[in-house]
């Protein structure tokens, strides 16, 4: 018999007992260990995981500020409509379920295209619009089956409208949805709090220049929610506070009309207020409607307007540069009397061609004038008398005289997009060319830019902001288009005054001696068979700029020439003389002289600006297919009758008035 060793089995039974108890303890203490960890190193950042969890704060969106004219008149506002949205996340098969949807609403291809373009741009979007501004029955039918839909939902959105479409789109831009790079701006801001939630953002004009303004302040909602995600009660809410409204300077009534004057044809018209800036029409036409931009416009219309040969998308007013032709020589003359170099009653002989050297600079049809002083050299456009004005005051000289008149820099308008033009000189031409040759000046380089030819290049901005300037004696002004913004909230105005620039030097008798001359232009001059007639005095000139080089010794004729080579119609003015009101500058592309496309618009123009008349139907009509001849019709009050053609914008005019 096998006696059992007691003490051996007793310190076993103790070993076990203690590796036991030490398990214990060890898991005990990782534990209180871990209850520490959480409960005191990881209090703050764990409770704010639970609150998250627990609440979910949810950005809302404000509304857009508007835009209205100078009159009030509503230019962009928002309406509410509903949207279908995929979620891709939530979907497994992307292309069944749009399949699916497509028996329940109309989903075109165009849709289905842009939602995949839009797939692509914004991989980080938690929702994407498949179909917008769905009808009553449509929402009815999606949400009566959405359980067979996940991912897919009904929301209801604000969408931007523009009621004159093309009308003034140039300066008023549009809105559209944030692109990745826009994306990023915005997140690396100080305002990215503010964009939570937002899809869209001014693109162009006005709507991207005065974004800040027009955003308004993002609210939000925080929401408990269940452990489903279900919305349990509301516990703190902040309402968005809506954009403010944008109050413009500009007509569009005044807009409307030039832009219905131009028809078909191409080109642009700027029109200031020479007191202060204030812009009472930017034209750039053709032009586009920036309701296709506010939804995301479809391939089909995006490659019409890409592709177009008449570049519906470019602000000529801004962005188009156009030789001046014998609109320079206003300029030039007060030059010259500035400088000292000409006085008003030297008299040069112009007999149809300028010789400089072995080279022969012409004038129109080789016709010349006779004996020329200055201002019959502005009333009759003497070619001769600038060639030789431009080689006596030289390249530089010139360049020093017109620069602080807006040419050749930016005129600080304050929407973006501006371009500064081309006013040459020699250092610009070293600076701009490579070789030694190349940078030479060349003395017939400088005659050329006296009938405005050559290196000249300028925008309409900045030949209506020169002109202004002329027309007030040497009074300058940064133009603008927004003259007074409203608080949403408080309904408090406040006026946005235009930046006066320092006056130029100019001399009281010069200033009045080229007011003089350009009145003298539309009475016995160029534009005298458009402005004959008319009740108040206005100072103008014509011009005709070359598109394209014409060879030495070759006629022009534009018959044998193609549409997009022949010469541009230009035209600038004031009015009225004592006391100028409006000034502005035209061109029409492509429309031989100046007095037949250009003056005509003008004309219309001031009639309405000074006297509130409309042109007759049959003068609109005389008006855009350039008959400088046409007689004015019978006036008739812009108060009491709609302006032909645009009867749909008088009639939104009438009733869009902001509050």
């Amino acid at each position: 018999m096998e006696l059992k060793n007691v003490e051996l089995d007793l310190w076993r039974f103790r070993m076990r007992v203690g590796a036991a108890a030490a398990f214990v303890l060890v898991a005990f203490g990782l534990l209180g260990t871990r209850l520490i960890y959480l409960q005191v190193i990881k209090f703050a950042e764990l409770t704010a995981q639970a609150e998250s969890n627990r609440i979910t704060v949810a950005p809302i969106v404000p509304n857009r500020g508007m835009i209205v004219d100078r009159n009030g008149v509503v230019l962009a506002n928002n309406y509410s409509a509903y949207s279908l949205e995929i979620t891709p996340s939530r979907v497994d098969n992307l292309n069944a379920l749009i399949d699916d949807l497509a028996q329940v609403v109309d989903i075109q291809s165009r849709d289905r295209k842009r939602f995949r373009r839009m797939l692509e741009e914004h991989k980080n979007l938690d929702s994407l619009p498949i179909r917008t501004k769905l009808s009553d029955e449509e929402v009815a039918r999606l949400l009566a089956q959405r359980f067979r839909f996940p991912g897919a939902e009904v929301k209801a959105r604000l969408f931007r409208n523009y009621p004159f479409g093309e009308i003034g789109s140039h300066l008023l831009g549009y809105i559209g949805r944030i692109n990745p790079a826009e994306k990023d701006v915005l997140d690396e801001s100080e305002n990215a709090s503010n964009y939570r939630g937002t899809e869209y953002i001014g693109k162009l004009g006005v709507e991207q220049s005065y974004e800040s303004e027009l955003h308004g302040l993002a609210g939000f909602e925080e929401v408990e929610t269940s452990a489903g995600g279900r919305a349990v009660r509301l516990l703190k809410s902040r309402a968005a506070t809506p954009g403010n409204m944008l109050m413009m300077s500009v007509d569009i009534r005044l807009q409307a009309l030039v832009e219905d004057m131009f028809g078909a044809r191409r080109g642009a018209l700027v029109a200031l207020d020479p007191r202060n800036g204030e812009v009472l029409a930017l034209v750039s036409k053709p032009a586009f409607d920036p309701n296709l931009f506010v939804d995301g416009i479809d391939f089909e219309s995006w490659r019409e307007l890409n592709e177009s040969l008449d570049k519906p998308l470019l602000n000529r007013a801004l962005r188009g540069t156009y030789p001046p032709g014998s609109t320079i020589k206003p300029f030039l003359a007060m030059a010259a009397l500035n400088t000292g170099k000409r006085g008003p009653n030297q008299v040069i002989f112009d007999g149809g061609t300028f010789q400089f050297g072995n080279h022969t600079f012409r004038s129109h049809d080789d016709k010349g004038l006779g004996p020329v002083d200055m201002m019959r050299s502005i009333v009759k456009s003497s070619n001769v008398y600038y060639y030789s004005l431009a080689n006596e005051l030289g390249v530089d000289v010139m360049h020093e005289q017109l620069e602080p008149l807006a040419f050749g820099r930016k005129t600080g308008i304050d929407i973006d997009g501006e371009v500064t033009g081309l006013l040459p000189s020699t250092e610009w031409k070293r600076r701009f060319f490579k070789t030694p040759e190349q940078q030479r000046w060349f003395a017939g380089d400088t005659i050329s830019l006296g009938i405005g030819q050559g290196y000249n290049s300028f925008t309409m901005l900045q030949m209506a902001s020169a002109t202004a300037t002329l027309a007030t004696g040497g009074l300058r002004f940064k133009p603008r288009l927004v003259r007074e913004i409203e608080d949403v909230t408080t309904r408090a105005r406040k006026r946005i005054a235009s930046d006066a620039l320092p006056a130029l030097p100019y001399l009281a008798e010069h200033a009045a001696f080229i007011q003089r001359a350009m009145h003298g232009v539309t009475q016995e001059g160029t534009s005298a068979r458009s402005f004959g007639g008319a009740p108040y005095k206005s100072g103008g000139k014509t011009g005709t700029a070359q598109a394209i080089g014409i060879k030495q010794n070759e006629k022009y004729n534009a018959s044998k020439i193609d549409e997009y080579q022949r010469d541009h119609s230009l035209y600038i003015a004031f009015a009225p003389i004592e006391a100028p009101t409006i000034a502005l500058a035209i061109v029409v592309e492509n429309s031989g002289f100046g007095s037949e496309a250009a003056a005509p618009i003008a004309r219309r123009v001031f009639d309405y600006a000074l006297l509130g008349l409309v042109p007759s139907a049959e003068d609109m009509a005389a008006t855009r297919i350039g008959k400088s001849g046409a007689p004015i019709g019978k006036p008739r009050h812009a108060a009491d009758h709609a302006l032909p053609g645009i009867t749909a914008v008088i009639d939104i005019a009438a009733e869009g008035a902001a509050p």
